[in-house]
């Protein structure tokens, strides 16, 4: 059976910002791409005589999630802020709510936007690969 659900704790370990958590918000539609090659969907991949045209590209992997902002006590959106204008990656680790975790080195990527009538933001990481550690 197979069985999956939340995100439900991001870490983060940084060289010179140190560590911290974040919390993702339940029932988000979080997703992650765990890196690695890919061939290319074209549908006119094929050549005169009907033999495919196989194009392989090597794609970053990410995970992106909805994650509470807590700017009182935590300051996520402020400490995501320094960590992407680092040049220094940080490990990231995120454990789902089935006992899987997953682990990678990566810098955050894209907008930081609170909404400060929900108290969330999406959170994007993009690493060379995520792999499964647990």
């Amino acid at each position: 059976m197979a069985v999956h659900g939340d995100i439900t704790e991001i870490t983060y370990s940084h060289p010179t910002i140190g560590s911290g958590v974040f919390f993702p918000k339940s029932a988000e539609g979080n997703t992650y791409d765990p890196g690695g090659i890919r061939n290319s969907d074209d549908a006119n991949a094929i050549a005169g005589d009907g033999s495919l045209i196989v194009t392989k590209n090597r794609v970053a992997g990410f995970f992106e999630v909805m994650i509470e902002d807590d700017m009182n006590v935590r300051g996520d959106a402020l400490i995501l802020a320094q960590l992407a204008a680092d040049t220094v990656a940080a490990d990231y680790t995120f454990s789902v709510i089935n006992g899987s975790v997953f682990a990678c080195s990566g810098i955050p990527v894209g907008d930081i936007n609170p909404d400060v009538n929900s108290g969330t933001f999406t959170l994007k990481i993009v690493s060379g690969n995520i792999e499964k550690i647990a």
